[in-house]
């Protein structure tokens, strides 16, 4: 009989904070709001540079206020407020440097455009003494939660492989700011896996790897990257993406994949795949104690959207209530993720090995 339960608890706050909204574009729409409402956690208002855009989400989701500046909207925040930050990344630290002292922050990934900007973010985080989280909600998808859960329980003995394959099409023209940036797929993208690799696995030593383009979205930096961590010590640990696979749904993939010395775990994430519509997600365990000898497949609740953005910012109202407590979304964790990134970039344009003549 099987004694490991994958379950997908994760902390909550015993009270929910007032919540502002900086940036109404899609992931707020999809994700972050249908998140809230879900926890019922109340949202008190909104601003966008186009306030014709935050008055629609306004009106979707019954949000009292609408922002005509973000002046406005600041000085209008009760102290106790999160202030929601979905824009890209390049703005971060203008609006940062604009919040009161002693602010509780969420923000977008990623934590800036470049190590440098995420430095400087840090600083303004620590100077100003805010509670802040980057949004890195992968690792606290559900069926993640479960992985995570099964794998502390003892039940895959020693995690000493992880693989997260992406064989998927992006429609990228949804995020037109990603176009003519220097940086992109690793950046924006393959940082979550990144940084779900780290959360099971600690830092690497080090990382190799090769980020390309693709002859038919020649507009962007990059969309297809290969990254593998080098933990000096028999782990395996790899990043694997092709965001133009566009030749339908057969043969698209999207999973993490964990082996450990008594058994393997792999979670299929649909929202990827025929995005931004999804398919259902998987989750699946083979226990080598199990005499059964068989893959078991487990319906687990919830989903990517918009489950695992309730669970980042729980994570960040619980440090806020409690700042002892774990807070692995905070941006001290995410700093070391913008670390990795750098890492995988030097990689890149450093080159391989020559091949001997």
């Amino acid at each position: 009989m099987n004694r490991y339960t994958p379950t997908t608890d994760f902390r909550r706050p015993s009270t929910a904070h007032p919540i502002l909204i900086i940036g109404a574009g899609g992931i707020m729409e999809e994700a972050h709001l249908p998140a809230y409402r879900k926890a019922n956690w109340p949202i008190l208002g909104i601003y966008d540079l186009q306030p014709e855009k935050a008055r629609r989400v306004a009106s979707l989701f019954e949000i009292p206020a609408v922002y005509e500046s973000l002046d406005e909207l600041i000085h209008n925040a009760p102290s106790d407020a999160v202030f929601d930050i979905a824009i890209p990344a390049s703005r971060l630290i203008d609006i940062l440097n604009q919040l009161p002292h002693g602010a509780h922050v969420m923000m977008q990934k990623p934590m800036g455009e470049t190590l440098a900007e995420a430095r400087k973010i840090l600083r303004i985080c620590e100077s100003k003494q805010f509670t802040a989280s980057v949004n890195f909600q992968m690792k606290l998808i559900p069926s993640i939660i479960a992985a995570k859960n099964l794998i502390d329980q003892g039940a895959i003995g020693d995690l000493h492989d992880m693989e997260i394959r992406m064989n998927i099409y992006h429609p990228w023209e949804l995020w037109e700011f990603l176009f003519g940036i220097p940086r992109m797929e690793m950046l924006y993208h393959s940082i979550h896996y990144m940084d779900m690799i780290k959360y099971f696995l600690g830092m690497p030593k080090q990382v190799y790897a090769k980020t390309f383009q693709h002859p038919k979205q020649m507009q962007l930096a990059s969309t297809r990257s290969i990254i593998v961590f080098d933990y000096e010590r028999p782990v395996r640990a790899f990043v694997n993406t092709n965001h133009g696979h566009d030749f339908g749904l057969k043969h698209q993939d999207s999973f993490v994949k964990w082996e450990g010395t008594k058994g393997a775990i792999k979670a299929t994430l649909g929202k990827n795949i025929n995005f931004p519509e999804g398919e259902a997600d998987h989750f699946e365990y083979f226990l080598s104690e199990d005499q059964s000898n068989a893959w078991h497949e487990e319906t687990i609740p919830g989903a990517w959207y918009p489950d695992a953005f309730t669970a980042t910012m729980a994570d960040l109202l619980c440090a806020i209530e409690n700042p002892a407590a774990a807070h692995i979304t905070s941006v001290k964790h995410a700093y070391d993720t913008m670390r990795l990134v750098e890492a995988a970039y030097l990689s890149n344009d450093s080159g391989g090995t020559t091949i001997p003549d």
